[in-house]
């Protein structure tokens, strides 16, 4: 007697979790995601997969982009902020967590909208790497052609 085994698939369709003491958002970027928690009340550190920003983004760009929307919205040093992060490269990794600071800013004062939609860092950057095609050398490279 062999009994027929049911799969319940439940399916996430919030990117937002606030919690008692932090907010939790997604931020994504080709295929790079970061899980961004902001918790109120900080001093202004930010840990990235247990490493301190510093040690984890070692280029001044990197670490602007990343403090961007903290900068931007003048909220600066009130937050500490811990991410994960995973998958893309560096500056996808960079984009990604900035766009879940973003996001996160936004589930805790809702007026910082405009501030952060004009500078599109609610935008998710959809644009991914193209696939190769067969017969082409990459997605459009095509081999040289001779004409005899």
């Amino acid at each position: 007697m062999t009994e027929a085994k049911t799969k319940t698939v439940v399916k996430k369709t919030e990117s937002v979790k606030t919690h008692g003491t932090y907010i939790e958002t997604i931020g994504k970027r080709k295929t790079a995601a970061a899980r961004v928690r902001l918790f109120k009340g900080g001093k202004g550190l930010i840990t990235v997969n247990n490493v301190p920003l510093v040690e984890y983004f070692k280029t001044p760009l990197m670490q602007m982009i990343i403090q961007d929307p903290l900068k931007g919205t003048s909220l600066e040093g009130q937050f500490d902020i811990t991410v994960k992060v995973n998958g893309g490269g560096k500056q996808a990794q960079a984009e990604a967590l900035r766009h879940g600071i973003a996001r996160a800013l936004l589930v805790l004062d809702q007026e910082l909208r405009p501030v952060l939609k004009a500078q599109r860092w609610l935008t998710r950057d959809a644009r991914k790497k193209e696939r190769k095609k067969p017969g082409l050398k990459r997605a459009r490279r095509a081999p040289q052609w001779s004409k005899r």
